[in-house]
């Protein structure tokens, strides 16, 4: 693939690291101009550094303010937008209903709803007016395998990502004919930093730090690979790109074969 995406003016939410980071490089490495808002100061230095011709903003995504500075900025430095990417998410290390506790309840939901939905709603809503003056633009939000097999993480993730799938849905119909919206569904991802939710004590905890986690991955889906954050990028590229202009409120879904062996299971 080369020049899936020159001239395209792209902004990546939630940048640092993991699949949002390799968002970034395969972008560039397709001809993108990107701009991105990461929360992590380290993280975003990291970027600068690396990518100085990429511009950085530190913010939160869940605040609405800093969705507004990072559009701003992209536009000034490209003068438009064209496509936007969030990559923002958090994790509950697949606590059910029953090992929930009740007191912890409304703090938990909060923090996966606010990461995993609301972030999403105010990249999209900062980022519209330029994204509708672009002739052509294109919306990806990470969804995840979990929003369509159980058990790949608990209650409040899986029913963050189900949210997610509805944001794709709803966003298509109402953004269409001026922007597409898409979804990418990964299933588990090597070396990524996603972390727990704070109030559940998993703050500190990566799922890349996962012993043994290649293996496991690759034993769980019949295409028997552990997959990279590169290669979940790849879907983004094509739905970012003008060769899938004729596609939005779907999902792509680089999962290994997950519904292949989910349907296994069910014969």
């Amino acid at each position: 693939m080369t020049g899936w995406l020159d001239g395209r003016r792209a902004l990546v939410v939630g940048a640092g690291s993991g699949i949002g980071r390799a968002v970034v490089d395969v972008f560039l490495a397709e001809g993108a101009q990107v701009a991105v808002l990461e929360r992590d100061a380290n993280k975003s230095a990291a970027l600068a550094d690396t990518l100085p011709q990429v511009p950085v903003t530190v913010g939160d995504a869940t605040s609405r303010a800093a969705n507004e500075e990072v559009v701003a900025t992209a536009v000034h430095a490209f003068g438009g937008l064209d496509v936007l990417v969030s990559c923002v998410g958090i994790f509950d290390y697949y606590r059910s209903i029953e090992d929930l506790d009740a007191d912890l309840l409304d703090t938990a939901f909060d923090e996966m709803f606010s990461a995993n939905v609301k972030s999403l709603l105010h990249s999209v809503k900062a980022a519209l007016p330029a994204l509708k003056e672009s002739g052509g633009a294109a919306v990806v939000l990470t969804e995840s395998t979990s929003g369509y097999y159980p058990g790949r993480g608990g209650v409040l993730y899986l029913a963050s990502k189900f949210a997610v799938r509805g944001l794709v849905t709803a966003l298509a119909h109402d953004l269409a004919p001026e922007v597409r919206v898409n979804g990418v569904a990964p299933g588990g991802t090597l070396n990524t930093d996603l972390r727990g939710l704070p109030s559940l004590g998993l703050a500190d905890r990566s799922l890349g730090d996962t012993p043994n986690r290649a293996a496991e991955m690759a034993a769980r889906v019949p295409l028997q690979a552990a997959l990279s954050a590169e290669d979940m990028a790849w879907s983004y590229v094509f739905l970012a790109s003008q060769r899938s202009r004729g596609i939005t409120g779907t999902a792509v879904h680089p999962d290994g074969g997950a519904g292949v062996s989910a349907a296994k299971k069910r014969s």
